[in-house]
């Protein structure tokens, strides 16, 4: 089984700028799902459905030419994947294209669709597929740019003490009529579990139910600030510490991260199915 000492984090790299899939590598889920209490082999199921939303600003290669292209790479990895991809290998495997000729945008966009896809799904007895889209240079201009939409958490003027994750600092009153509401806060940060680097965010929650206390939600964001984990578990920690201590009837929360090598990654996880958001990314981004 991969783990993260085991990849390129913290360490010296090679840069390779010709074609090569094997540098990818993939990291399993379960080890950090089963510190959360999700045990998808046992259960058959995971608690939530999602996906993670990569951007990828910093794709190119060469025509048949010789003559260099990009674009942006925009993909989409089910959270039900076994494996998600480790950021850095992911960097040093787009940079692999940097000096290999394709025929096409439509060759790159299979080689990319078909090795992203068995990283995500490697070890699965019947792999899956992936969404993925390239935008190209004519349409970079029709990008968005857009916040994350909701009520801001961070309005709320109070003291914070706790800096690794206190999910007893959430609750919600069960005694009112149910509301539905969607909160934000910009004050997201988790750190990289293998070299400590910041990870800046900012997350959007959205809910059904008893209405939740929002100072001990904000407390709980501002909680994660000196926890080390990925950006994938973190939203899962986030989602499970909600659901469990505030018990809501349906529940969505979606962080977008701020780029690192070139990428971000924009996990979402939700209680029931539903329409992912557009890859609209922040100003942070």
């Amino acid at each position: 089984m991969n783990t993260p000492d085991q990849s390129q984090l913290g360490k010296t790299t090679h840069y390779t700028d010709q074609y090569d899939p094997s540098l990818l590598f993939p990291l399993p889920r379960a080890r950090q799902r089963a510190q959360l209490g999700i045990d998808e082999a046992h259960s058959g199921a995971l608690p939530f459905f999602g996906a993670d939303l990569w951007t990828g600003y910093e794709l190119s290669w060469l025509n048949q030419r010789g003559k260099p292209q990009v674009a942006l790479l925009q993909a989409t990895i089910p959270c039900e994947t076994p494996c998600l991809i480790e950021s850095k290998s992911f960097k040093l495997y787009l940079n692999s294209f940097n000096n290999t000729r394709f025929a096409s945008i439509d060759e790159v966009r299979e080689r990319l669709r078909t090795d992203l896809a068995a990283c995500a799904w490697h070890g699965a007895p019947q792999p899956g597929s992936i969404g993925l889209r390239l935008v190209e240079p004519e349409d970079f201009d029709a990008q968005p740019l857009h916040e994350l939409s909701g009520l801001n958490l961070d309005r709320l003027d109070l003291e914070c003490t706790h800096y690794t994750p206190a999910p007893e600092l959430l609750s919600a009153n069960h005694d009112e009529a149910p509301v539905t509401e969607t909160l934000t806060s910009r004050l997201l940060r988790s750190n990289c579990p293998v070299t400590g680097q910041p990870d800046w965010g900012s997350v959007q929650i959205s809910y059904s139910g008893a209405q939740i206390d929002q100072a001990g939600l904000l407390r709980y964001i501002v909680s994660l600030r000196n926890h080390n984990e990925f950006h994938e578990h973190c939203v899962e920690r986030m989602f499970m510490d909600i659901w469990q201590r505030c018990r809501p009837i349906k529940l969505t929360v979606y962080a977008r991260y701020t780029r690192r090598g070139g990428l971000d990654i924009n996990p979402l996880r939700t209680s029931h199915p539903l329409q992912l958001p557009p890859n609209h990314r922040t100003a942070r981004q």
